[in-house]
């Protein structure tokens, strides 16, 4: 079992290396230079984002939670920008801690992303969202991870709801894409 606790966080990052992948080639795909391509890749992480930060909301699995949140900083971008927060894409059910911290893993690995793109991103543009960088939040999850993804089949649930969460994610780029 300590093996398991040693190494969920790599065991999550081998089991979603493939949708990581497919969504980083998604969104690589906008243009952040331009004011347009930067509000429709906003777009696209709202409608994936702010249906997964709703679901955890309700279930918040850190005491930390409110810290972690970054949909208002997403909704005040596009605002700055005129852009219309888009419909939300439907969120994968999460039930029970595992799946909680699957959902929060490939949201705070997005931050850390995001800390990454916005140096691509025009100084007269909104940057809150990208901006909004806390390496301590990102260990904090790591060890949290690896202290309660227990067992196997722990760990399995909560690399189930990663791999949902990446695929929410490239839905909503997919959809972005076809709307401009």
């Amino acid at each position: 079992m300590s093996g398991v606790r040693q190494h969920a966080r790599a065991a999550l990052r081998a089991a979603t290396a493939d949708d990581h992948e497919r969504v980083d080639a998604a969104f690589a795909r906008f243009d952040l230079t331009d004011r347009r391509g930067y509000a429709a890749f906003l777009s696209a992480q709202a409608a994936a984002m702010l249906p997964i930060e709703a679901a955890l909301d309700a279930a918040p699995v850190t005491p930390d939670w409110p810290l972690r949140r970054r949909a208002h900083l997403l909704r005040a971008d596009l605002a700055a920008l005129q852009t219309s927060v888009p419909p939300p894409l439907d969120p994968p059910p999460f039930a029970g801690e595992p799946a909680l911290l699957g959902a929060l893993y490939v949201i705070e690995g997005s931050r850390l992303g995001g800390a990454m793109l916005v140096r691509s991103v025009s100084p007269d543009l909104p940057r809150s969202f990208l901006a909004a960088h806390d390496s301590r939040l990102w260990r904090d999850l790591l060890d949290l991870l690896d202290r309660r993804l227990a067992d196997e089949e722990q760990l399995a649930v909560a690399a189930a709801a990663a791999r949902s969460v990446f695929a929410l994610f490239e839905r909503a780029s997919a959809r972005m894409e076809c709307s401009a």
